[in-house]
């Protein structure tokens, strides 16, 4: 591991509670053992319901960042859940675009994190990650490398690429803004002041526990509404524990993607990995990006995003 550098990490909680502590125990030790100076633990402590803390609390957790003399180098989510949304109406957007303008700190998460995502971006133009959180993904028992190390590698270089098997065999190149996260969440804020609108970007989706159609119904909810239609590739990542009931009578995720792709009108690969699975990308929103897949092999490389001022690329845990 480098030692030229040390990355300061702060941890923010705007959704779910940590109901798993021996995972948040590992994630902290980890990210310490990386050479990380780990800031915040305190939210770690915060429980009310199913929420890490009052909307006060998390909210504070976000809105903070624009007051501290020396920002972080991450900003990293403790985990998903739910209760981001409810905090939307009260970030500090104005003063969060006036302290990262230009400044290098990387927030990320995903899940529940997606709503804070488009919000960030849509009124204020912060480009936050799509990637790793503290419990779910560097506190597991087994480490994911590919997690690990994407992360690391990403946000310590000006820009960024991942490959993946897609196993479509249609020839794709396609540029323009690199943009998603939880389809649910997604669907969410259509037709409120927190969705972009982005025009010819390459749309990623992924989702958790929800049943195939609901899974397609969420899709037609974006082609209905016209921001398919305004994409230029639509990447469909990990779907977990979406299963099927005995009433489907044989329908499955992949008779849902089937009708996605016919009714598209644009590229649409899988494959890739991001979601609540345990190999993920990290991956900015809002930034330029190319998508190209030769053969079964996609590649999408992306630039102008946040990064650590010096590379801090430590070994696997």
């Amino acid at each position: 591991m480098p030692d030229h550098h040390t990355s300061r990490v702060r941890l923010i909680a705007p959704s779910g509670y940590p109901h798993d502590r021996d995972a948040m125990t590992r994630g902290v030790a980890r990210l310490r053992d990386a050479g990380c100076i780990v800031d915040g633990v305190d939210v770690l402590d915060r429980t009310e319901l199913r929420y890490a803390g009052s909307d006060a609390q998390r909210v504070a957790d976000i809105n903070n960042l624009a007051a501290l003399d020396e920002l972080p180098d991450i900003a990293l989510s403790i985990r998903g859940g739910y209760g981001a949304t409810r905090l939307l109406e009260h970030v500090d957007y104005h003063a969060l675009r006036e302290r990262l303008a230009g400044a290098p700190m990387v927030m990320v998460g995903h899940s529940d994190f997606t709503a804070l995502q488009m919000a960030l971006y849509a009124k204020a133009g912060v480009v936050t990650f799509g990637g790793p959180m503290l419990g779910p993904d560097f506190g597991p028992v087994e480490l994911s490398p590919l997690t690990w190390r994407h992360f690391w590698r990403t946000i310590s270089a000006p820009q960024g690429t991942a490959s993946w098997e897609c196993g479509e065999t249609a020839e794709c190149d396609v540029e323009g803004p690199l943009w998603g996260g939880n389809l649910a969440m997604l669907c969410s804020l259509l037709q409120t002041p927190y969705f972009p609108r982005i025009e010819g970007g390459i749309l990623f989706v992924e989702d958790v526990g929800e049943p195939p159609f609901r899974i397609e119904r969420l899709l037609y909810q974006l082609h209905l509404s016209g921001v398919l239609g305004r994409q230029r590739a639509l990447i469909l990542a990990d779907f977990t524990q979406c299963r099927p009931s005995p009433y489907d009578n044989g329908y499955d995720l992949d008779d849902g993607f089937s009708q996605i792709r016919r009714i598209a009108g644009i590229p649409v690969l899988s494959g890739m990995p991001f979601g609540h699975a345990a190999d993920k990308f990290t991956l900015p929103f809002g930034v330029p990006a190319r998508l190209r897949v030769v053969g079964t092999r996609a590649s999408l490389d992306f630039h102008g995003y946040p990064h650590l001022r010096r590379a801090h690329e430590p070994s696997v845990a």
